[in-house]
C-alpha cells in the first residue's frame, strides 16, 4: 500500500470546564469531547526518499509550521522510517473556531502513517505522541468521544445519544493563549467525575447537573474579546440552548433530529455562516491503531 485518502473529523466540547492549572502553567481541565461529521480530507502517497511535504497551500499556514508535517516528522525521528510521504490537505474545517481541525488533521496523519509506513505503533504510543503536538490530538487517536481531565489527554470513552448540531462561525479568530491567559478566566471549577454526569444516552449539552451547569468557562471572556461570539450565541439561544467550542469562535446547539437543525438553519440571517453537523459515534480512524 502506498497512498491512502483519509478523513481528519471535527469536533465539539459538549463543556469545558476549567478545574485548576498546574505548576507549569498549563490549565486542568475537565471536557466532554464529541466528534462530527464535519471534516478534512487528507491524502497521503509514499515517498521512497524520506522527504515529508505537504503539497498544496493553505493560507496562513506555512508547510513547516502545519501539524502534519510536524506529526509526519516526529513519526520518523521516533521509529527511524527512512521514508517520506507527500500530503495533500483538503480543508473543510474552519480554522481558529475551537473545531480541532489543526489537531485533528495532526492525528489522522499519525493513523495512517503508522500503516502506511508499518510502524505498527500502538494506540497508547501514539496519542502520547500526539500529546507533543497539541492536547486536542490524543482524543482523535483515541477515536470516541471521550470524557476528558488533565489537559485534556486523560480520557475515558462516553456514549453520546444521536444528535445533530447548528454549528455558527462567527467572522473572527480566537487565539487560544489569549482566553487561556486572560486574568478574568475562572479557573476554580468544581471538578466532578464521569459518573456524576448523566448517562449517555440522556447527555444533552448546556444542562444542569446537581448544582453545577455544564458549560464553557472560555466563553465569558471570549464574549467580552469578540463581541461577535456573543452575538452569534444570541441568536442561536433563540431556539435552543447554546454554548462556544474550544476557546471559539464558533458556536454550537444541539438538536435531536436532523429536521429540527435544518428548521433553524434556514432561518439564518444571510451575513452569518456555519454549517449543519451529525453526531459521530466514533471516529472514522477508529480501526487504524490497537
Amino acid at each position: 500500500m502506498n497512498s491512502l485518502t483519509c478523513s481528519a473529523p471535527a469536533k465539539l466540547n459538549l463543556f469545558l470546564h476549567v478545574v485548576g492549572r498546574r505548576a507549569d502553567g498549563y490549565h486542568l481541565l475537565q471536557t466532554l469531547f464529541r466528534f462530527i461529521d464535519l471534516n478534512d480530507t487528507l491524502h497521503f502517497n509514499v515517498r521512497a526518499d524520506g522527504v515529508v511535504r505537504r503539497v498544496n497551500e493553505i493560507e496562513g499556514v506555512p508547510a513547516d509550521a502545519d501539524l502534519v508535517v510536524r506529526a509526519a516528522r516526529l513519526l520518523q525521528r521516533e521509529t527511524g522510517s527512512t521514508l517520506g510521504v507527500d500530503i495533500q490537505v483538503d480543508k473543510r474545517i474552519p480554522m481558529g473556531g475551537g473545531l480541532g481541525g489543526g489537531s485533528s488533521d495532526a492525528a489522522t496523519t499519525l493513523l495512517a502513517l503508522n500503516r502506511l509506513w508499518n510502524l505498527h505503533l500502538s494506540r497508547e504510543k501514539l496519542m502520547a505522541l500526539g500529546l507533543t503536538l497539541g492536547a486536542d490530538v490524543p482524543v482523535f487517536v483515541f477515536g470516541e468521544n471521550a470524557f476528558a481531565e488533565g489537559v485534556g489527554e486523560q480520557l475515558q470513552p462516553y456514549t453520546l445519544p444521536a444528535a445533530w448540531y447548528v454549528v455558527l462561525c462567527p467572522p473572527v479568530h480566537v487565539p487560544t493563549a489569549q482566553i487561556f491567559s486572560h486574568p478574568e478566566l475562572t479557573r476554580n471549577t468544581i471538578s466532578m467525575t464521569m459518573r456524576a454526569l448523566p448517562k449517555g444516552e440522556h447527555f444533552r449539552a448546556c444542562q444542569n447537573v446537581g448544582e453545577l451547569r455544564l458549560g464553557n468557562d472560555l466563553q465569558a471572556v471570549a464574549c467580552g474579546l469578540y463581541p461577535e461570539v456573543a452575538a452569534y450565541l444570541a441568536w442561536l439561544a433563540k431556539f435552543a440552548p447554546a454554548l462556544m467550542t474550544g476557546s471559539g469562535a464558533c458556536v454550537f446547539a444541539e438538536f435531536a433530529t436532523e429536521a429540527a437543525a435544518q428548521a433553524v438553519w434556514k432561518k439564518l440571517p444571510s451575513g452569518m455562516r456555519g454549517f449543519v453537523a451529525r453526531g459521530l459515534q466514533q471516529h472514522p480512524l477508529k480501526e487504524f491503531a490497537a
